[in-house]
């Protein structure tokens, strides 16, 4: 039979409460940080001739390479609009130089969507590539090349709006 009187379970409330007491001191030191530097807002707009690029994205490759402080960032763009994110959350860059490429296509998903229903589940990445291949660009393919496209934006260690009016 099993003994439960108050001090046998003095061992599992001490393990409990030392549990507990290590939980919020992680919290308030910041445990749920994911371990990248600063990142900072970054939103603007995307513009065509005057007019907003409907849909599209929009990738920052740092400068040079980057350094373990710097990494890309990339943002949707929607009625020529966009944010950026390094991990997701629209969490914004790290400050630096960055070349950025912009992509406005609109691809025929048919026939990925035809393979993806024959095997089940996603889209194959081979029938993505293929379809935004295809697809027109709504803008000068050049801005889809970081090294080509002249883009070129500073993100500084505070809020950023960074307005891209691309032409021909």
């Amino acid at each position: 039979m099993f003994d439960i009187s108050a001090s046998n379970r003095r061992p599992w409330t001490r393990t409990k409460g030392l549990a507990a007491a290590v939980a919020v001191g992680l919290l308030a030191a910041g445990c749920g940080d994911d371990g990248l530097a600063q990142r900072y807002k970054v939103t603007g707009t995307v513009t065509y001739q005057g007019k907003p690029v409907s849909s599209g994205s929009i990738s920052f490759y740092p400068a040079g390479g980057g350094t373990s402080d710097q990494r890309g960032a990339t943002g949707v763009i929607k009625d020529g609009y966009y944010a950026l994110s390094t991990q997701g959350d629209e969490d914004g860059a790290f400050p630096g130089d960055y070349l950025v490429a912009v992509t406005a296509r609109k691809p025929d998903m048919g026939k990925a969507q035809e393979n993806a229903d024959k095997i089940g589940g996603l889209y194959r990445q081979e029938d993505v590539a293929k379809a935004y291949k295809k697809a027109p660009s709504d803008i000068p393919q050049k801005y889809e090349s970081p090294e080509k496209g002249g883009l070129k934006a500073k993100v500084e260690a505070k809020s950023n709006t960074i307005d891209f009016p691309l032409a021909d």
